[in-house]
């Protein structure tokens, strides 16, 4: 069986044949014989057969028979021995709709304002031999 179109709400789905579109639900379960061509957006996604997109997901399980092409973000990631996967992972905490527009934008850290350095004034050149402080003994006065 094929489903197009966007499947969003709060409950758990198990895809066992074949979805093309966008999946925001609780909990996915994708059986040995599902297909999902498009993005999956959840708590918790388990990928039993074949994903053609990316997984956002708080917990995320690639099983052995799983085929996983994308990028994952998920705090959680787990990838069992035999599991197929092409992609970029992402660890962090996965934005929803409803966190993003909650949270407040992220201001940058206020600095200090930069203070002038006064330039280095080149020392004054001594005279060595007139400065027994210097520990170099004066020069001998030739006789001529």
């Amino acid at each position: 069986m094929t489903f197009t179109g966007d499947i969003k709400g709060n409950g758990d789905v198990q895809v066992d044949g074949h979805l093309k579109g966008e999946l925001r639900v609780g909990r996915v379960i994708v059986g040995e014989t599902g297909t999902v061509e498009g993005n999956i957006a959840a708590e918790y996604v388990e990928v039993r057969g074949r994903v053609v997109g990316s997984v956002s997901a708080k917990q995320s399980k690639l099983v052995s028979t799983a085929y996983l092409e994308g990028d994952i973000t998920s705090e959680q990631l787990s990838i069992d021995v035999g599991a197929y996967f092409q992609g970029r992972v992402a660890q962090g905490r996965r934005e929803t709709a409803a966190t993003a527009a909650s949270a407040p934008a992220a201001q940058p850290a206020p600095q200090p304002a930069p203070q002038p350095v006064a330039a280095p004034q080149p020392a004054p050149m001594a005279d060595a031999s007139a400065d027994p402080g210097l520990g170099i003994p004066p020069a001998p006065a030739h006789a001529g």
